[in-house]
């Protein structure tokens, strides 16, 4: 599976789309489970999140951990 592009994430929902296909890079199991999972759980944390800044920052962060992920 194809990485998706990282700088196409504008949105909440083009992140979690975005989360979801890098899942779908790392192997099958219990690992693919675990980060399906935690992508899921930021989602309903994060989902009264109102202020923009603060939406992009999250997106950033997200971005830059499922990079560390991805390059494990």
């Amino acid at each position: 599976a194809m990485v998706p592009k990282a700088e196409l994430v504008r949105s909440a929902v083009q992140l979690y789309r975005y989360l979801l296909r890098c899942c779908q890079c790392l192997p099958e199991g219990s690992i693919r489970q675990h980060y399906r999972h935690t992508v899921r759980q930021g989602f309903r944390v994060h989902a009264d999140e109102d202020d923009p800044e603060r939406i992009q920052q999250i997106i950033k962060r997200a971005i830059e951990d499922a990079d560390w992920v991805m390059n494990k």
